[in-house]
This record gives structure tokens, C-alpha cells and sequence, in this order.
């Protein structure tokens, strides 16, 4: 077996998974390689698994992403699979979540051409392909002219904007993401609040993040399963993230289901590392 852990360029030294992972699958004798995505010199058949990590920089050019996962799955199984990539690259999933009874953050969504209903509290205006938090902002109630122009640049950027009200139990509880490897619940961190003044990308790829280890509680590790049994064709995956925040009432919501490229935070549990090579190791 040789396994791509595949990344982007500008990702390539960002990514504090690779190191750990790395790590787990050398002591169980799988044989890896970190490849760029699009690399144009790499023969994809060369590897028996290709396992999609920190493409961080896909939202930018989704299409040109989604055409190399396509050559990809046909070179070696993909993890996690096309279908799954192709779905959750586009935040509009979370309707077919909504659909199918899953809690999820109120979202409404403005797609080109249309003037944004805008809520009347404070509010979250972000594209619906988008990764950490690029191109999200944060608007207050009385800031609907602002968050209008926003809405107008990122149409003009050819993307659907996606509206949701801004929850304010994130600053005191901040955003439990749940991570699970073929399955089996993993571990979790608490992530504090991440749009709030102060904000810094990271090389344009990402918001910088406080993180640390939590416990989860039997509501919130439900709803992450719920989220989970509600993704099409309900097939086992590789690895997912559910990003969960607490609403009003102080019962979790799903905020995001990372299945593309999420970080899954090896260093802040014992064993997780050695849990997804396991995994990795047997799909």
C-alpha cells in the first residue's frame, strides 16, 4: 500500500496533521507520500489510496478541484469519494441537512442577481464555497447596508451568499467540532469564537483558531451522528468533522459538516493519530 496525502502548495507546511499522521502510519508500515493536488507532474496511479487532507485552497477554483478528485477516483479510491466531495464543497448542503431533520444554524441563501433578506439581529454573511472562514463576516443589526455591499461582492465573485444569524453562545461556549475516522466517534476540541475583532489569516487560507481538547455530551455527539446519517448514498467515511454551536435555547446546531478537507486537530487527543491511520489502513 502507498497512500497520497494529498495538500495544497500553500498548505503543505500549514497542515499540523500531516506530522502526526505521518507518524502513525510509518509505525504501521503503510508507505505515504504528501502530494500537491495539482501537481501536473504527479501520476496518481502510483498510489493505492488517495486521501484527500488540506486542499485548503480549492474554494477558489472549486471546478478545477472537483475535475482533478474526478481523475483521481479513477486512478485509486478516493477518500473521501467524489460524490462526498462533490456535495460538501458547496455549503448549500446544509438545506438537504434541514430537510432531512437535522438541527441546523437558520440559513438563508442570495444567489446572484437577488437582493439579500437580511435578518434582523446580528448576522454571518458568507459564500456558500468557501473554507476557513475566507470571505465570512460578521454584520450587527444596523449594518444592513454593509452587509448588502458584501453580498453584492461576492455575487460579483460568481458565488451564492449564505445568510445566518449570528449566535451568540459562541462567545461564551465557542464551536465544538466532533471528528470521526471510518465511522467511530474519535475526539473532539472546542474552538473559541473565531469572528469576532481581531481576526488574522492565516497565508489567505484560513482564520486563525484557539483550540482545545473537550468532552462532548450525549445531545451533541447525537446530532453530529444525525448530520452524519443524513449524507447521501449514507456510505462509511474515511474521516468527518461536525461543527456544532449552541443556539439561543443552548441546544447544539450543526454549523458545518467538514468531509473535504477539514482539519481534524491529531495533536489535541492521545491516539487520534493512531486511530485515522487505523482507519486509513483499513478501507
Amino acid at each position: 500500500m502507498t497512500v497520497a496525502l494529498v495538500t495544497a502548495r500553500a498548505a503543505r507546511s500549514l497542515d499540523a496533521d500531516l506530522p502526526p499522521l505521518m507518524a502513525a502510519l510509518t509505525r504501521r508500515g503503510v508507505a505515504h507520500e504528501v502530494a500537491v493536488w495539482d501537481d501536473p507532474e504527479i501520476d496518481w496511479h502510483r498510489f493505492t489510496r488517495i486521501v484527500v487532507r488540506s486542499t485548503w485552497d480549492y474554494a477558489a477554483r472549486r471546478g478545477s478541484f472537483l475535475a482533478w478528485a474526478g481523475r483521481a477516483a479513477t486512478a485509486a479510491p478516493l477518500h473521501n469519494p467524489l460524490a462526498v466531495l462533490r456535495w460538501n464543497t458547496d455549503k448549500r448542503y446544509l438545506a438537504d441537512l434541514a430537510a432531512a431533520g437535522v438541527a441546523v444554524v437558520p440559513t438563508r441563501w442570495c444567489v446572484p442577481g437577488k437582493s439579500p433578506e437580511l435578518p434582523a439581529g446580528d448576522f454571518v454573511v458568507k459564500p456558500s464555497v468557501g473554507a476557513g472562514s475566507v470571505g465570512a463576516a460578521r454584520f450587527a443589526a444596523h449594518e444592513h447596508a454593509a452587509a448588502t455591499a458584501h453580498v453584492a461582492r461576492l455575487h460579483a465573485a460568481g458565488h451564492v451568499a449564505l445568510i445566518q444569524p449570528y449566535l451568540a453562545a459562541i462567545e461564551r461556549h465557542g464551536e465544538t467540532a466532533l471528528v470521526f475516522f471510518a465511522g467511530e466517534f474519535s475526539h473532539a476540541v472546542r474552538k473559541a469564537a473565531i469572528l469576532v475583532p481581531g481576526l488574522r489569516m492565516v497565508e489567505g487560507l484560513y482564520a486563525a483558531e484557539e483550540i482545545g481538547p473537550t468532552t462532548v455530551s450525549a445531545s451533541e455527539l447525537a446530532l453530529a451522528a444525525a448530520a452524519l446519517a443524513a449524507v447521501p448514498g449514507r456510505r462509511k467515511l474515511l474521516y468527518a468533522r461536525v461543527d456544532l454551536v449552541p443556539d439561543d435555547d443552548g441546544q447544539p446546531r450543526v454549523l458545518e459538516l467538514e468531509l473535504a478537507e477539514p482539519s481534524v486537530f491529531l495533536d489535541h487527543a492521545d491516539g487520534a493519530s493512531d486511530r485515522f491511520a487505523a482507519a486509513l489502513a483499513g478501507v
